[in-house]
């Protein structure tokens, strides 16, 4: 299987990378948009900031490549942001990939910190990226903007208020947490997808 990573200015391209070699998986690590075209599955991960990554996927030409893919595409945190319509972070638009806007997440008492950082359950579980197995299981998080839950939440997770923690729209899925760093239940998540 050609399973392709969409390397960009983003962070945490590597430990995705090696979460699919402990699956035995091989991954590619490439912005070339041929590479990418032919791959049988796509993952679009990033940490970083909305608003200079949009401008450099629009630079190299991604943004119009990512939405018109066809094969199994998976996109992790940061990556799952810009399949929105718009982010709150920099006020920029996205991919519009998701008919969703990002929003910042607003502290409503004392102990709620953000950036949401740590692990954190899933429920409401659905589509073939899941399973039963999956509900109520500890992922792990680290973000300060989410996607409000909608049409397209395949999972959601509650942190100040329920927001979407995982999205499918037709061949795209989008996990907000990392299941490269999310031990088994990440493994379970990526070999879902995989099977896809």
């Amino acid at each position: 299987m050609d399973i392709v990573i969409i390397k960009y200015n983003a962070g945490n391209i590597f430990s995705v990378e090696h979460a699919f070699k402990r699956l035995g998986a091989r991954a590619t690590i490439t912005a070339d948009k041929e590479l990418i075209q032919k791959a049988d599955k796509v993952i679009f991960p990033g940490v970083g900031e909305a608003g200079s990554t949009m401008r450099h996927l629009q630079e190299t030409g991604l943004d119009k490549l990512i939405p018109a893919l066809k094969q199994p595409v998976l996109g992790i945190c940061l990556g799952m942001q810009l399949m929105c319509s718009h982010s709150e972070e920099s006020d920029v638009d996205c991919l519009g990939i998701f008919d969703s806007r990002v929003k910042r997440f607003v502290p409503q008492r004392h102990e709620d910190k953000v950036p949401h950082i740590g692990w954190n359950t899933i429920t409401d579980v659905k589509s073939n990226l899941f399973d039963n197995t999956l509900e109520n299981q500890f992922v792990y998080f680290v973000h300060s903007y989410y996607v409000p839950v909608n049409e397209y939440s395949v999972a959601t997770t509650n942190y100040i208020h329920p927001f979407c923690s995982a999205m499918r729209k037709d061949n795209f899925y989008a996990t907000q947490f990392h299941p490269e760093k999310s031990g088994s239940a990440g493994e379970k998540i990526l070999t879902n997808f995989l099977k896809i």
